[in-house]
């Protein structure tokens, strides 16, 4: 298979000193077994990095023009496999503004407690892996670890219980949602939303009082508003680079604009300030849950309901693009429908993709073991950069 690099090595001035040209990855374990970071070294210092990428491609857009509308959302799911909730709505959305259907009222919510629930979870993967990747220098980095995975097995098993599944869950549809809430369910959520939101203040305890931890993220691996906004990255990255921008507040869909929730911003621009953002993410995604289910309307799950094949979802010919904010930022998919039960065209844009452009330009200038941390602080998920 051939790979693709997608930047042009960024090097620092040379000192004159040996050079050594090493591969990090694809096989390292922070480098999440598909990515290939070729690192130029003069001792320890990183001069210049070429990211390459093209691994794990599966040829998901163009599998869009073999599925139909109902089917698709599966395939999805498959891109951010973290975060696989996000992925489906950005899919189903574009249909939806094409078809010109209206999704009933309980259908958005539901679609956004479940976006939510998939942010923490997806966010309480990146802080226990970014921690383990770091290691033992944090003095506890393998604890916090099994921590986030213990809280995040939570979030999975209202998953589960709503779907049948903890991975990749085909819940969005065209026109609404697939299920509906099981009785007792949303009570067990709140419980799960406060047990978390606790646990968090302990996450950051440990974190903010290790100087090891403080030593490996502030003033590492700094992007600045400039250049996040030149090589267009989204998310938490760009909001801890001083850039207030979140599409729930700025581009309102499924009745975002219904609840209340602070848009986090840092200035800094290191890997400290890309945590902090993602830690006062998770609070108020818990927010955001407890309003939607305390303010859950009653009425159908879909505008579609009389549909007894998925061949029967037809959407009539034009485009749009539809994006959602995803937990590493913008997930964009551009639909392009001909009146057939199966999309023409379907171009993606994962948020991972763009974001992993700025690496070449933060890592020179720093230490091997930074590559690490910083690579971590970006938070990429390999299915959506190759799709």
């Amino acid at each position: 298979m051939s790979t693709v690099a997608p930047t042009k090595t960024v090097e620092f001035e040379y000192s004159g000193g040996e050079r050594l040209t090493m591969n990090m990855g694809p096989q390292h374990p922070s480098a999440h077994g598909v990515f290939r970071a070729i690192l130029t070294l003069e001792g320890e210092d990183v001069v210049g990095v070429d990211a390459v990428i093209g691994y794990l491609h599966r040829c998901h857009e163009k599998l869009s023009e073999t599925l139909t509308y109902a089917q698709y959302p599966s395939i999805a799911s498959k891109t951010d496999y973290v975060a696989a909730m996000t992925s489906e709505f950005a899919y189903v959305l574009a249909a939806e503004k094409i078809a010109k259907i209206e999704v009933p009222k309980r259908a958005q919510y539901l679609r956004v407690i479940c976006a939510e629930l998939q942010r923490v979870a997806s966010h309480l993967l990146w802080l226990g892996t970014w921690c383990l990747d770091m290691g033992g220098a944090l003095g506890g980095g393998a604890t916090i670890f099994l921590y986030c995975i213990r809280e995040r097995e939570l979030v999975l098993d209202l998953f589960e219980s709503l779907v049948g599944a903890r991975l990749l869950y085909g819940f969005y549809q065209v026109g609404g949602t697939r299920y509906d809430i099981p009785p007792g369910w949303a009570e067990t959520c709140r419980e799960t939303v406060d047990l978390i939101d606790r646990r968090i203040d302990e996450y950051e305890r440990m974190l903010e009082e290790n100087p090891f931890f403080l030593a490996r993220a502030k003033g590492v691996g700094l992007i600045s508003r400039e250049l996040a906004e030149d090589v267009g990255i989204s998310g938490p990255l760009l909001r801890g680079s001083g850039v207030a921008c979140d599409l729930r507040r700025a581009e309102p869909y499924s009745s975002y604009e219904d609840f209340d929730f602070r848009v986090p911003v840092e200035t800094a621009g290191d890997c400290f300030a890309r945590y902090r953002v993602r830690m006062v993410e998770f609070r108020e995604s818990l927010k955001i849950v407890r309003q939607a289910l305390d303010r859950l309307p009653e009425g159908p799950i879909s505008s579609r309901p009389g549909l007894k094949s998925v061949a029967q979802v037809r959407v009539p010919k034009g485009e749009y693009y539809a994006r959602v904010e995803g937990a590493r930022g913008e997930v964009g998919c551009y639909l392009i429908a001909d009146g057939s039960a199966k999309p023409y065209r379907m171009k993606w844009r994962g948020a991972s993709f763009s974001n992993l452009a700025v690496l070449p330009h933060i890592i020179p200038g720093h230490k091997v073991a930074d590559v690490v941390a910083i690579m971590g602080s970006v938070d990429p998920v390999f299915g959506e950069v190759d799709r």
